[in-house]
């Protein structure tokens, strides 16, 4: 019977708390048992909370040693984004995995070795590095503008001499003096103003 090893992978902490890893999986065993592939129990491989936007995560670092060192026919992922968001490092893994006499199979996304299938490939890793790609500005601009508002959330915690209060119906976030870390920086500043060199001016 023809082994298979499969792969999932879900990134947020969001996708994490709704058992999207957990839907892939039971997708992928599905898939699997649908198209009479052998699944060893210890071939399950699962990243959660990690980005497919690098290479170096630990149940596929696990997988690419799995295939070659010991060969696997079918490596299962359930779609091309999932193995890795950017097309390059798709090519890459579907590329040192043939060289093993391994074949990657999607269960949303190309079915097969063909040119048609293989373009097909190249299409869905750029549009999901597009698609990353536009998340990432707009979160950056969406930063950049609560910012420049005054929104005290974009720093991510409260600055030394400072606790952040939480958002409220009643006010937004914002922050408030601690009165035992302020008088150090207080102190810290004055020895600084009182030690610093004269100016050649």
């Amino acid at each position: 019977m023809t082994s298979v090893a499969i792969y999932a992978r879900v990134s947020s902490a969001r996708q994490k708390k709704d058992q999207t890893i957990g839907s892939q999986t039971a997708a992928l065993r599905a898939h699997a048992a649908t198209s009479h592939l052998e699944l060893p129990e210890e071939w399950v491989f699962e990243d959660e909370g990690h980005s497919g936007a690098t290479l170096v995560r630990p149940a596929l670092e696990r997988l690419r040693d799995l295939v070659a060192q010991v060969g696997v026919d079918v490596v299962l992922c359930y779609a091309p984004d999932r193995l890795a968001r950017k097309f390059a490092y798709q090519a890459l893994l579907i590329e040192e995995f043939a060289r093993a006499g391994t074949r990657v199979e999607f269960v949303r996304g190309p079915r097969g070795d063909s040119p048609e299938d293989q373009l097909m490939v190249q299409f869905q890793g750029m549009f999901a590095e597009y698609e990353k790609a536009q998340l990432m500005e707009r979160y950056r601009r969406g930063k950049t503008y609560r910012a420049r508002s005054g929104s005290v959330n974009v720093l991510g915690g409260a600055p030394f001499g400072y606790r952040y209060l939480r958002k409220t119906p009643e006010c937004g976030a914002t922050y408030e003096i601690v009165e035992s870390e302020a008088m150090l920086v207080v102190e810290l500043f004055r020895r600084y103003t009182d030690n610093r060199p004269p100016s050649r001016t």
